[in-house]
């Protein structure tokens, strides 16, 4: 009996680390997966990488896409923003923000890349009468939006042409971009500064710009951006900020990398208070 409850719970803990190391190995590669892909990485055998793949997307973490490979699913967004949402990590990142809001006098916020849009994960609002308010939770458009442009211009070309060519392209203002090659260019002169900018492409009379912030491996984890109605700020005048949002970037990737339990450099003073 104690022998077979022993290989019982040998092979759950074998089951759970392979779902585990499934939903790592997705959730970090550049481009997605297929089975074959995650079996040979993983060197977990192909029957049963096929096996835990249809519960992952039975039970929503995963999905297939038209091509085969592994995406993750809302379950797996979900799970991912619950974690960096959490109340330790709130107090350090709004503390991050409420200081770079005072430095630039102008809304400043966390938006996340979710397929062919951004999510406007967190942002701290300016004490200005005049706002553009956008609600925490808002999907925005990548190829309009600063921090939209700065995502697509951070991946690899062949993946980049083959998002681009997906988006509709929908015209917002009179300074969206609708042409494929012209946002190509754009997208390129992005990779080059690292600078994302939005000069009345999403919303009239808004500009805005963002800086990448970076996990641990170098790779673009979210956008910090900051956005003023032009009557106030110029996007010359917003892009004079740059400087602040890379360092506030450097602190928000530190604190991504390392977790909230330990030491953080360079954060303000009071980012330890709830």
């Amino acid at each position: 009996m104690t022998e077979s409850i022993d290989l019982k719970m040998s092979e759950k803990g074998s089951a759970i680390s392979r779902v585990m190391a499934i939903i790592e190995a997705i959730a970090k590669a550049e481009r997605p997966l297929s089975p074959g892909d995650l079996s040979y990485q993983l060197g977990i055998p192909k029957p049963s990488v096929h096996r835990l793949l249809s519960q992952l997307e039975e039970e929503g973490y995963v999905q297939t896409s038209m091509r085969g490979m592994i995406i993750p699913a809302d379950r797996l967004h979900g799970v991912a923003l619950g974690i960096l949402y959490s109340s330790r990590f709130k107090a350090l990142r709004q503390a991050i923000l409420q200081k770079l809001t005072a430095e630039i006098g102008e809304t400043c916020g966390i938006a996340l890349p979710n397929g062919v849009n951004m999510i406007y994960y967190d942002r701290v609002q300016t004490d200005w009468p005049l706002q553009v308010h956008l609600k925490v939770g808002s999907q925005t458009p990548t190829w309009c939006t600063a921090s939209g442009k700065l995502y697509l211009s951070s991946l690899n070309r062949d993946r980049r042409k083959r998002l681009i060519n997906k988006l509709p392209l929908t015209q917002y203002t009179r300074n969206t971009i609708t042409d494929l090659s012209e946002l190509d260019v754009a997208l390129k002169a992005t990779a080059n500064t690292n600078i994302g900018t939005d000069n009345e492409e999403f919303v009239d009379g808004m500009v805005a710009c963002s800086v990448p912030v970076l996990n641990a491996n170098g790779q673009l984890f979210a956008c910090l951006f900051t956005h003023a109605p032009v009557i106030r700020k110029n996007l010359d005048e917003l892009l004079s900020f740059v400087p602040h949002l890379h360092v506030a970037a450097r602190e928000l990737g530190t604190l991504i990398s390392e977790g909230p339990d330990k030491p953080q450099r360079h954060l303000p003073s009071n980012a330890m208070t709830d």
